[in-house]
């Protein structure tokens, strides 16, 4: 996968869940605080996770491309390279030999040095030391996140120069998430279609191409998949990669539902529901104790068929979660 959107982290961890047999959220927590699985704001300007190896060269090859988007907040808050300098080294003294440190924690750092955290500012201090490669996410503290910096959490980082870097990301894009545009890949991985173009030039000799309505499709060889696969139901979080990852989301939908969709519900904002490849509705979960239960709405009607498989999904949730569905 390569990086996956990890903007709502209770979320996220389900999105790793779908895609691995019988991992649980306790497996994927323990994984992130371990430091098995990285957060930090790559490729575009929000959360991903990532892996140790893969961090530090995601960051050098898309942080070009994220920190202009900061610009107009940086200049409204008076933030520039020299405050940015100040912050970092603060960040990095007060983390150094191992340690995690929460939010507030680091807010009172800065603070105490009379760099200013009011605002958006500390937000935007703390993006910049991420992809300056200072900090990184550390274990969540009673459900607090911290941070800790990157070389102690990624010490052995996959070494690779920014052309290898750029060909190794349209591989992994395209790999799990095609067939898809040049217009897709740019927008998932923050690239300029320049540079898109140029990653798919790269990796064209393992790359298929196919023409669809005027549009032109990379993937690589046929998938093993069994067809009985593709008819199947998937309670997605948002932010899904099967969603987010893609500029054009249109083939998602059946258009006779267009209109209520435009009205009711944002894909990637919300938690959708899949069935056979198509979006058919979002849905909800609400935990109490130790049940759970999954709410849903609609697009349109579903046959009994459907409304069965949109049942055992929300079983596999509430498995993944150790709740009793109710």
């Amino acid at each position: 996968m390569g990086a996956m959107q990890a903007q709502d982290f209770v979320m996220a961890k389900w999105a790793i869940g779908l895609r691995l047999k019988g991992v649980k959220d306790g497996d994927v927590e323990k994984a992130f605080n371990d430091g098995a699985i990285l957060r930090t704001h790559v490729l575009r300007p929000t959360w991903h996770f990532v892996m140790p190896e893969d961090i530090r060269w995601m960051i050098k090859l898309t942080a070009p491309r994220i920190i202009p988007l900061l610009a107009y907040n940086n200049r409204r808050f008076g933030l520039d390279k020299k405050v940015f300098t100040r912050s970092n080294d603060a960040l990095a003294k007060a983390l150094q030999g191992g340690k995690q440190l929460t939010r507030d924690e680091l807010r009172s750092v800065l603070q105490k040095e009379r760099i200013a955290t009011d605002d958006l500012r500390f937000i935007h201090l703390m993006i910049h030391a991420e992809l300056d490669g200072i900090v990184c996410s550390g274990p969540r503290k009673r459900k607090q996140f911290t941070y800790a910096l990157l070389f102690e959490r990624a010490p052995n980082p996959k070494l690779i120069d920014q052309e290898e870097a750029l060909a190794e990301l349209t591989g992994r894009y395209f790999v799990s998430r095609g067939p898809a545009t040049l217009q897709d890949f740019a927008w998932w991985s923050g690239l300029s279609m320049a540079d898109a173009k140029k990653g798919v030039e790269m990796m064209r000799k393992d790359f298929k191409k196919e023409v669809v309505d005027g549009r032109e499709y990379f993937f690589t060889a046929a998938s093993p998949i069994k067809r009985e696969l593709l008819r199947s139901t998937y309670l997605l979080p948002n932010y899904d990669e099967y969603i987010v990852a893609y500029k054009d989301r249109s083939i998602l939908f059946d258009k006779k539902h267009s209109a209520k969709i435009a009205i009711r519900t944002n894909a990637i904002f919300n938690n959708s529901i899949l069935v056979n490849g198509k979006l058919e509705g979002s849905w909800k979960r609400v935990i109490k104790n130790n049940s759970v239960v999954i709410e849903t709405e609609y697009f349109g009607s579903l046959s009994k068929a459907k409304e069965k498989t949109v049942a055992m999904a929300a079983k596999k949730y509430a498995e993944f979660v150790g709740k009793v569905l109710k």
